[in-house]
């Protein structure tokens, strides 16, 4: 029997044996140890060795459950996004529904940061991905955009969610001490930086921060969508 595709993993297709003995291992339980330890250390200490000596059995044994580290990152990453959550679609207005998404799905961009590298690309999309853009679409339904405006929407929403995700990640792993040096460094030679940073330095509690960030370029791109949407009315 060839080993399974990442799509028969991701949807659950593969063929598996009827009869034998009960399994040690469970894919499910292998691709949460998988996220356990990418959570914790990163993506670069993921490895089908590292993986089997945290589960307590041989490699071999973890690859008659998935064949490699490409398809175990793909069945990670769909977990790890999880379904979406419940933003009312086509029962709330379009902005309050698209701005529920962008928020939620920032949160699980954040709470394993790995995951960003992995939704770059061409690749098969899990049940889960699929999930949350069938969600983006109904919080657009009736708004007259077409189809592929729905997607652009979605692309454009994500993107600013996943990039400002992964700079409040770089950020917290040492990125904003090196960022002070620079700018101490090299301030003179950017005043307008520098007045922008120093800025943002002194805002008021609640503001500058990521979710400030998020807000304020999530609210643009809807704005840009409510333009397009009322000259469709």
């Amino acid at each position: 029997m060839p080993p399974p595709t990442t799509v028969e993993l991701l949807w659950g297709t593969a063929q598996r044996p009827k009869r034998g003995p009960k399994p040690a291992l469970t894919l499910d339980g292998i691709v949460a140890e998988a996220i356990v330890l990418a959570d914790a250390e990163g993506l670069s200490a993921l490895s089908m060795q590292r993986l089997a000596q945290r589960l307590g059995f041989t490699k071999m044994s973890l690859y008659r459950y998935v064949p490699g580290k490409e398809q175990l990152t793909a069945l990670m990453l769909d977990a790890a996004m999880g379904e979406p959550p419940d933003i009312g679609g086509g029962q709330r207005n379009w902005r309050v529904a698209l701005r529920a998404w962008v928020e939620a799905i920032f949160d699980r961009y954040r709470a394993h940061p790995w995951a960003i590298e992995l939704t770059l690309g061409v690749r098969p999309f899990g049940p889960n991905e699929m999930g949350w853009t069938e969600a983006a679409l109904a919080a657009q339904a009736g708004t007259g955009l077409s189809g592929s405006e729905k997607l652009d929407a979605i692309v454009l929403l994500n993107g600013h969610a996943r990039n400002l995700a992964q700079q409040v990640a770089s950020m917290t792993d040492g990125g904003e001490q090196q960022f002070t040096e620079m700018m101490v460094a090299a301030a003179d030679r950017y005043p307008q930086v520098r007045a922008a940073f120093a800025e943002e330095a002194v805002a008021p509690a609640g503001k500058g921060g990521p979710d400030d960030a998020l807000r304020f370029g999530v609210d643009r791109i809807l704005d840009g969508l409510a333009v397009l949407i009322d000259q469709r009315s």
